[in-house]
């Protein structure tokens, strides 16, 4: 199997290339922000093992994650794939961004004021299973960082968690559509639930477990779940 990480300039946004092998088909997940866009790079690791993507994951729209979906479908010609209620943000992703924020700051340094989605873009809602590149691939909807939030379960062995769970961390509410209480119950019931032994691929640092995030995760204790379902945690 093949998988590696290319962080974006911006955020660090961890994309993934996800690969059975060597000189076989391939997925992405989440093409963020670097200039003019993160094909190149991306290119570069496709080239290296020949491979050929058919897809693009997306995990929520927030721009550090979406950025460069655009450039990467019309080099690559693959759909990209999108939970329903995030879909709006690929043409109009500021409306799940604070207005004046830092990505803001960095659209005007690039000067880039419009957005459009692909020409081919495939929704989902959560709970839809298909085959990817000889993979395996479940669709969960984990909504609270953002409405459309989504995680994606690789194999039965890998956890594409995006900005739902981190290494020691989970993804900020307090942005437009996020929410404490609705991330909390995510927690509980979309991620709580999963296997121990399955590796999550985060969508920022460093790669953990189901398990290690269980035993050691601050935000994952039952008594911050609690002040997070009450709403008194903003992030």
């Amino acid at each position: 199997m093949i998988l590696e990480v290319l962080p974006a300039q911006a955020f660090a946004t961890n994309c993934w290339v996800i690969a059975p092998s060597k000189n076989s088909e391939c997925f992405i997940v989440d093409p963020g922000i670097t200039a003019p866009s993160i094909v190149p790079a991306l290119s570069e690791i496709l080239r290296r093992h020949n491979l050929k993507p058919i897809a693009t994951l997306v995990t929520h729209g927030h721009l550090d994650h979406t950025f460069s979906v655009l450039p990467f479908s019309e080099e690559y010609g693959v759909p990209t794939y999108i939970q329903r209620s995030d879909r709006k943000l690929l043409a109009n992703p500021f409306l799940a961004l604070a207005a004046g924020g830092a990505t803001q700051s960095i659209m005007d340094q690039l000067g880039v004021k419009e957005f459009h989605e692909p020409s081919d873009v495939r929704e989902f809602l959560g709970g839809e299973r298909f085959s990817l590149a000889g993979f395996d691939i479940e669709t969960i909807h984990a909504p609270g960082h953002t409405a459309g939030s989504a995680m994606f379960v690789v194999n039965d062995e890998y956890l594409i968690s995006g900005d739902v769970l981190f290494h020691d961390g989970i993804g900020r509410t307090d942005m437009p559509t996020g929410s404490s209480s609705t991330m909390a119950q995510t927690l509980l019931t979309k991620v709580l639930t999963l296997d121990d032994a399955l590796n999550v691929l985060p969508g920022h640092g460093a790669v953990t477990t189901i398990g290690r995030e269980r035993k050691q995760s601050p935000y994952l204790r039952p008594e911050y779940l609690e002040t997070m379902k009450r709403g008194g945690d903003r992030g």
